[in-house]
């Protein structure tokens, strides 16, 4: 049987440019890209996805998807989409857990990655995220998997101002079963493991972390790595929470946009 492909939409310059990818995080779709997309496309070429089990690549995935995923798994759905539009290198842009997904495509072929985009980027699990996840897992065959979802994004995403961001994670999650709820959610028990192997291990790629001064469960692992990592750079949005390409888009763009220009190869104007 062939491999699905995963839902996908793409944006093609009249002009030479390079790609950009699009990669959103755990319970997400590209939907949360809405306001890039003028912008970027303006300048580049552009590549929205749905991962496996979110957004529209949930019924083509049905049935094909057995047992538990991995990251790995997961990328190689991302990369088996690049093989069949025949994008051999390109930028990326994630946010939330799809940074995971742009850092283990960086490890395994790192030809393709240009340079990456981290926002809201995940790197270390703290003690209040670890404690999250050992609830979930102790309900998530108790609890509708909404009620848990609400929960970790109330958590995440606790101030006033970060409500529309949070509420837009909460619609694009709906989408989501329970099982599908579930296998991503042990996604999250492999972050730690995983990103130590990642933090030791610096790529010759450039990288750019934005992060939300507010984002209280992520932005200190962030600068410790990038006190380390030559290649890496941070910049910090103030009044901003964890989704920080929703909540403070225009800056978002400005930092994003600018540090992929200074890394094309078909610059744009």
């Amino acid at each position: 049987m062939a491999q699905a492909l995963l839902h996908h939409k793409t944006y093609q310059h009249a002009d030479p440019r390079d790609w950009v990818v699009l990669v959103h995080g755990a319970g997400g779709s590209a939907n949360i890209w809405f306001k890039q997309l003028r912008a970027y496309r303006e300048k580049y070429n552009l590549l929205l996805l749905d991962l496996r089990g979110h957004g529209n690549s949930q019924t083509m995935f049905e049935g094909l998807m057995e047992g538990r995923y991995s990251f790995k798994s997961v990328t190689e759905d991302v990369v088996h989409l690049l093989d069949h539009l025949q994008i051999r290198r390109a930028h990326f842009v994630g946010i939330s857990l799809g940074t995971i997904i742009i850092r283990t495509l960086a490890q395994l072929q790192p030809q393709r990655v240009q340079s990456m985009v981290l926002g809201g980027a995940v790197t270390r699990m703290n003690k209040l995220s670890q404690l999250m996840i050992k609830t979930g897992h102790l309900l998530k065959d108790i609890l509708p998997y909404m009620w848990l979802y609400r929960l970790f994004a109330r958590i995440i995403m606790p101030q006033r101002a970060q409500a529309p961001s949070r509420n837009l994670f909460i619609r694009e999650a709906k989408k989501l079963c329970q099982k599908e709820f579930k296998r991503w959610f042990r996604l999250a028990g492999e972050v730690n493991p995983l990103m130590r192997f990642y933090n030791e291990r610096e790529l010759p790629i450039p990288t750019l972390y934005i992060m939300g001064e507010n984002d209280h469960m992520f932005l200190k692992p962030v600068k410790a790595l990038t006190q380390r990592h030559r290649r890496a750079r941070l910049s910090v949005i103030e009044d901003c929470g964890h989704v920080c390409n929703v909540e403070r888009a225009e800056a978002f763009n400005t930092l994003s946009l600018d540090f992929l220009r200074r890394h094309s190869r078909h610059r744009p104007d």
